[in-house]
């Protein structure tokens, strides 16, 4: 196979380094106070073993140290390079927004020149000054990403914290829903076994035939919300960004999640009041005909549905869990 050229290297080492910077990125936001210590020392031992990599496939590359022709010819072509490509400190800017380690911010001083192999005085090793600077810039980066990470605002505990507040003043305990794109849905399905209020009950006659194939309980949710938007697309269709029927066909019949829309048409579908805990506040979603002052067309109290909604709880996003009244 054909060797790597120097300019093909530094390309893959830099693209190397960029996802890096991603990977770190992300177990940043998703780290908590417990487990912020583990992923610091992950971070700071990936940023090690990519930089030991790569020193040596420079070294390869090189030759040896012994070579002094061939050393110099990759300093030549290592400079060239650098005027036409990004230099480390592109790189470092990122790391300073995104790198989470416990490196020290010390910077070490470039390794002293070497003695030439002719005795006749000293060569700079360039190569090796300019892996020490990177080295140094690396470490000053992490410490200011560690700094900026100890004073992050903890919104998932703030929001953890409210929910638990909320969940004893009201005497509910959380029943978990997977959270597969389907969790709205099946928290809903959830709540109506648990007010033993039949999933498929709020389908019009003919489509309810067509659930009777033994759709899990979360899919006929689907459709009965779909159902509902589709017999008043006037209320639903303004909201949308695309066309209605490729909206509500996502919503039948894929993982898309669903929102206040589905949630709307679920307590009109369902004649039922559906309570969302979430950061913050307790939002509450009635039938339209409740809401605008309207008797209750069935003549009885409406059943309430508790739900909890997270928006930074979980690593995926945002989730919806059932909320059932703890036992006593």
């Amino acid at each position: 196979m054909e060797s790597e050229t120097l300019e093909q290297m530094q390309a893959r080492h830099r693209k190397e380094q960029r996802d890096l910077v991603s990977r770190i990125t992300n177990k940043k936001k998703n780290a908590t106070k417990k487990t912020r210590k583990g992923v610091n020392d992950e971070c700071a031992q990936l940023e090690l073993e990519l930089k030991a990599r790569q020193e040596e496939e420079l070294r390869k590359l090189q030759g040896g140290d012994d070579n002094d022709d061939n050393d110099e010819q990759v300093q030549e072509l290592e400079e060239e390079q650098d005027v036409e490509e990004p230099t480390v400190n592109d790189v470092t800017e990122k790391l300073q927004k995104t790198t989470v380690s416990e490196q020290s911010s010390k910077t070490s001083p470039p390794p002293p020149v070497e003695q030439s192999s002719s005795g006749g005085g000293k060569k700079r090793n360039r190569q090796k000054e300019r892996l020490a600077r990177r080295q140094a810039e690396i470490e000053a980066a992490s410490a200011a990403a560690e700094k900026e990470a100890s004073s992050m605002v903890d919104h998932r505990g703030i929001e953890k914290a409210y929910m638990l507040r909320e969940f004893k003043a009201h005497s509910l305990e959380e029943k978990d829903i997977e959270p597969d794109g389907h969790c709205l849905f099946s928290a809903v399905a959830d709540q109506l076994a648990v007010h033993g209020l039949p999933v498929d009950g709020a389908l019009s006659a003919n489509k309810g035939a067509q659930t009777q194939e033994k759709l899990p309980p979360y899919r006929i949710v689907r459709h009965v919300a779909v159902d509902y938007m589709e017999k008043h697309t006037d209320d639903f269709a303004p909201f949308l960004e695309e066309p209605f029927e490729t909206y509500v066909a996502k919503i039948r019949d894929t993982a898309e999640w669903g929102g206040q829309l589905e949630l709307t048409a679920l307590a009109n579908a369902y004649n039922v009041e559906i309570r969302v805990v979430q950061d913050g506040r307790t939002e509450v979603i009635q039938p339209n005909a409740v809401a605008n002052g309207e008797s209750n067309g069935d003549k009885e109290e409406l059943k309430v549905l508790w739900l909890a909604y997270y928006r930074h709880g979980y690593g995926l996003g945002e989730h919806f869990n059932s909320l059932r009244k703890a036992a006593v």
